[in-house]
């Protein structure tokens, strides 16, 4: 083999080499860039990151913005914070259910109003979220087998999502300030009781409670102030009883005008 046909051999050979290395090392830097357990994968042509079982503790922070579909499930978060998901403009599905999720503060989900359908949050610890931690968002919620407390916010919360289908029955009352209520499904609860409505003649009692008693502590100063005023003014009568005529005529005046 001529030496030029070697040369060039060589030079090929040393450039598929060094671009399988560069393949290679930026495969591994992705790889790395991942929390352990969670992978990449592109499923019906959709682009798909899975972290689940991956003993999360934390909405992971390097995940792909061209995802379309999101699982989280089965893992240790505690809490969803604002702006959680904010850099994945394109996510269609996202699954965080059975995870030990607490809180979801307001804005949590922003940024995924427009496009996001599918938002499962079952099997967590749920209590107590405001409506406004789903403001504007059109997805399909599952909010069923959480520990939720019966009330008026539950009942602003279901009124303002858009429940799975068939996922209502398995959001049931684990505490509420009714004892009979305690592990029926919210839903026949509030076809007989209106949270909302008991919460506000509770509000309204507890407002004229309140008047009814700064009303009744000015009536009492004021019947106070006006017997202490005829107290003195009797004492000092009293006293100019016991002056000699004059002085007494011209005090008596001067008291009885002071007192008109």
């Amino acid at each position: 083999m001529p030496a030029a046909e070697r040369v060039l051999l060589r030079s090929v050979t040393m450039w598929l080499l060094l671009q399988s290395l560069l393949l290679l090392a930026s495969c591994l830097r992705s790889a790395a860039a991942f929390p352990k357990g969670c992978y990449p994968s592109e499923e019906e042509g959709l682009k798909t990151f899975r972290c689940s079982n991956a003993r999360l503790t934390e909405v992971p922070r390097d995940i792909p913005n061209d995802t379309n579909k999101l699982y989280l499930d089965s893992n240790r978060i505690p809490f969803l914070p604002r702006d959680a998901f904010r850099d994945l403009p394109l996510l269609l599905e996202l699954d965080l259910s059975h995870n030990a999720i607490a809180s979801v503060e307001s804005g949590a989900f922003r940024g995924l109003a427009e496009h996001l359908h599918s938002l499962d949050l079952s099997s967590n610890r749920l209590v107590s979220v405001s409506k406004d931690a789903f403001s504007n968002l059109k997805a399909k919620v599952n909010l069923s087998n959480n520990p939720w407390l019966c009330d008026c916010r539950l009942q602003e919360l279901i009124r303002t999502v858009d429940l799975v289908a068939g996922s209502s029955g398995g959001i049931v009352c684990h505490s509420s300030a009714q004892e009979e209520h305690v592990g029926k499904a919210f839903l026949q609860v509030i076809a007989d009781t209106d949270f909302c409505n008991v919460y506000k003649k509770t509000t309204d009692i507890a407002m004229l409670v309140t008047m009814f008693g700064w009303f009744a502590m000015v009536i009492s100063y004021l019947v106070y102030y006006v017997r202490q005023n005829q107290e003195d003014a009797r004492r000092h009568l009293e006293y100019l009883k016991s002056l000699p005529s004059k002085q007494r005529r011209s005090e008596e005046s001067s008291t009885i005008s002071t007192v008109v």
